[in-house]
């Protein structure tokens, strides 16, 4: 089985194949035990990585195989940033749909976007 480490070095190894920029914000081992310097209402629950390429921003969440759910706060957190920006939850059974999605002109949710700006819906 592959663990979440591995699985995320598959996707940024893919991301920077495919042109994305992108960033992770790792915990450190502090006194006080792992710490990751944030604040804000949104760093409790911020995703695994950001990535930019061109028009178009993502903000990813990523899960080991058979943990299939983000915590409360990643989903509220991925909830409020998918109203500006493509949110996604991968597990590594979903490394096709992760191709799909980074090989791609523009993502699904964001075509969406576009097309209802212009059609007025």
């Amino acid at each position: 089985m592959i663990t979440e480490a591995e699985f995320q070095q598959q996707v940024t190894d893919l991301a920077t194949l495919l042109g994305w920029s992108w960033g992770h914000f790792r915990p450190a081992k502090t006194q006080r035990g792992w710490r990751v310097p944030v604040s804000g209402p949104l760093g409790k629950g911020w995703p695994d990585l950001v990535l930019v390429r061109d028009d178009r921003l993502l903000f990813v969440e990523l899960k080991r195989s058979g943990k299939l759910a983000p915590s409360p706060d990643q989903a509220a957190v991925l909830t409020l940033l998918g109203a500006a920006a493509e949110t996604y939850v991968w597990t590594p059974d979903d490394i096709e749909h992760v191709a799909e999605v980074l090989g791609s002109a523009r993502g699904f949710a964001r075509t969406l976007r576009k097309v209802a700006n212009v059609t007025g819906g």
